[in-house]
């Protein structure tokens, strides 16, 4: 699976490693935000797109509470670039029983979806 570590300038948790994520833009379907943040993130297009589910997402600090709908996206490796690097600093393919450290607080729970 494709992690990429949060860049100092990451809007939170700098230095952890997680999924891509992203929101929805006004009028955006889930496919179409899903494809443009591959694409902004990963310079990849998704060859395939898989709802997994639905996270509720609290958080304490900063308070936050949101709904995460979590994707499975598949890509081809050879067109996987950092394309934010300003948000990551790293990116690297990880077997499921061999993901790094530290992980961002959230990647858990997506990966329990997947799971």
């Amino acid at each position: 699976m494709l992690l990429a570590r949060r860049a100092a300038g990451a809007r939170d948790e700098p230095g952890t490693w997680d999924t891509g994520a992203g929101a929805l833009e006004f009028g955006e379907t889930f496919e179409r935000a899903v494809t443009r943040e591959v694409t902004e993130e990963y310079t990849a297009q998704p060859q395939e797109i898989v709802t997994l589910g639905v996270r509720n997402v609290l958080r304490s600090d900063p308070p936050s509470h949101w709904v995460a709908v979590v994707f499975a996206v598949r890509v081809d490796p050879a067109e996987v670039r950092i394309g934010e690097p300003h948000k990551f600093d790293a990116i690297g393919w990880f077997a499921p029983d061999a993901l790094p450290e530290p992980a961002h607080s959230q990647l858990a729970g997506t990966l329990a979806l997947w799971r």
